[in-house]
């Protein structure tokens, strides 16, 4: 759709949506780019803080897939009338206490009357081009890590149909929240080749993004793929939201799996993502090092799979 899209050529901007990179980056001078994203969605939890703060550390996420550290925020929300100023000022709240976590501050905003609520935030980075991650260098040999289990769309379908109770759903309510700035901080201290953070398209949509950015081939190991607990079993059920369906049927031309792979598995791979971590690429010699390095902040790491050269298929599942 975006390439039907008019051209306005400027040297300036050092990353566009031509590669389906995170968050945009534009030269402000020498040694100076400005990084900038814009994302929000309706509610996925029934609570209003924690959906202001799911909300915001979503947004706040494509800034540290980049490689840097929020400044400024704007609040972007749609208000529908059944929505209590009480609830309306809950979703700011949660909001602006991960901005606060973030280091940034909210400079404003923008509201509209809507039909359903919707909330999320304009974020605005600063940092050296030289030092910003793409999602457009992987090198064939690199480890890939991921930061944060899958499965929390399949988990947010589930509550929706009362198929788990609100105890279930927490753990993944939390890492929703959890910003990604804990694993931004320690990958810093190590080599990125590349990097992405894995939301509405999936782990395999996002995955095979990285691919393609970097004319490489992503082989990925199922098995060291981190879920939340319950989510295999949903799976199983058929408990998925559509959106995994939707994914899976973009990609089918772009992926070779194992013959023996699971639906379910398939599904997991697939599902929808909100907030969710960052997927790095590393050099191998780096990865243990790394990995001890993000469980000693106390941020997950798990090696998924390594890149290997372009194949026929941008993405191997095994």
């Amino acid at each position: 759709m975006l390439k039907a899209l008019p051209k306005n050529i400027d040297p300036a901007l050092l990353v566009g949506y031509d590669t389906s990179d995170d968050a945009c980056v534009y030269k402000v001078q020498d040694g100076l780019a400005m990084i900038q994203t814009l994302d929000f969605f309706p509610p996925i939890v029934d609570d209003p803080f924690a959906y202001g703060q799911i909300a915001a550390a979503n947004a706040l996420s494509d800034v540290y897939a980049m490689g840097a550290s929020p400044s400024i925020a704007l609040n972007i929300l749609c208000v529908p009338a059944c929505l209590t100023p009480a609830e309306v000022a809950a979703i700011l709240a949660g909001g602006a206490e991960k901005v606060k976590e973030a280091g940034a501050v909210i400079a404003g905003g923008h509201s509209v009357e809507d039909a359903e609520p919707k909330y999320g935030l304009c974020v605005t980075a600063f940092a050296d081009p030289s030092k910003i991650w793409t999602n457009a260098g992987a090198k064939a040999g690199d480890a890939l890590i991921l930061t944060k289990p899958l499965g929390n769309g399949i988990l947010a379908t589930a509550a929706k149909q009362d198929k788990i109770s609100q105890g279930d759903f927490a753990p993944a309510v939390a890492a929703m929240a959890t910003l990604n700035k804990a694993a931004r901080d320690t990958a810093a201290a190590f080599t990125v080749n590349a990097c992405t953070d894995i939301t509405g398209f999936g782990f395999l949509g996002h995955a095979c993004e990285m691919a393609e950015a970097g004319g490489v081939t992503l082989a990925i190991d199922h098995t060291a793929v981190p879920f939340f607990d319950g989510v295999l079993a949903l799976a199983q059920k058929g408990i998925v939201p559509g959106g995994a369906n939707r994914n899976a049927e973009f990609l089918k031309d772009k992926i070779a799996f194992d013959q023996i792979m699971f639906s379910a598995i398939k599904s997991i791979l697939h599902d929808p993502q909100t907030s969710g971590g960052l997927l790095l690429s590393v050099p191998q010699a780096e990865k243990e090092a790394l990995l001890g390095a993000l469980k000693q902040a106390g941020t997950g790491g798990w090696h998924v799979g390594d890149v290997v050269p372009r194949g026929v298929f941008v993405i191997e599942v095994r």
